[in-house]
């Protein structure tokens, strides 16, 4: 579709929200993404869409053991929900009180936690990985050596009828 008429919709769409108090808003469903931020200025490193149910994968290897490591969580609503973690030894920052299970030799278990901020500090040593769904990528190159923040962002009305149409 052309620009002009793209214009057009937005515009019949801005009217018809504010007359309606919002209408709208509700009728037109509502994407999701999950972002990656820089922690200290917040600038957006990586942005991908994401629904209910999409596996956010961090893996790592534990600075001590030099086992592997995986946080596995589940996009839920705007939250992202520690849904399991599963590493092959003890050490240093991984549960020890927790009711764990053994699966293909590996230790798992689930955190019952969800975060609306999950704070990552990638390093080279751990070699962390970011898996979105189907889609890997290096966290360590993307982060730059500084720490990132995870967050599930709802996407407005306006860039969703923007980007769609």
């Amino acid at each position: 579709m052309r620009t002009p008429q793209r214009r057009q919709i937005f515009a019949i769409l801005v009217v018809v929200t504010l007359v309606t108090g919002g209408a709208v808003a509700v009728a037109v469903p509502v994407d999701r993404t999950l972002v990656v931020s820089d922690a200290g200025t917040g600038d957006r490193l990586l942005v991908v869409p994401v629904e209910d149910g999409t596996t956010v994968d961090i893996e790592y290897t534990h600075s001590v053991e030099k086992t592997p490591v995986v946080d596995a969580y589940e996009v839920r609503e705007e939250k992202l929900d520690n849904v399991r973690m599963e590493f092959s030894s003890y050490g240093a920052g991984l549960p020890a009180n927790q009711e764990i299970e053994r699966e293909n030799g590996s230790f798992v278990f689930d955190p019952d936690r969800a975060y609306e901020r999950l704070v990552v500090n990638p390093g080279a040593v751990a070699g962390h990985t970011l898996t979105v769904g189907d889609e890997q990528y290096d966290l360590v190159t993307l982060a730059g050596g500084e720490a990132v923040v995870f967050t599930v962002e709802r996407r407005t009305t306006a860039e969703i009828i923007v980007h769609r149409i």
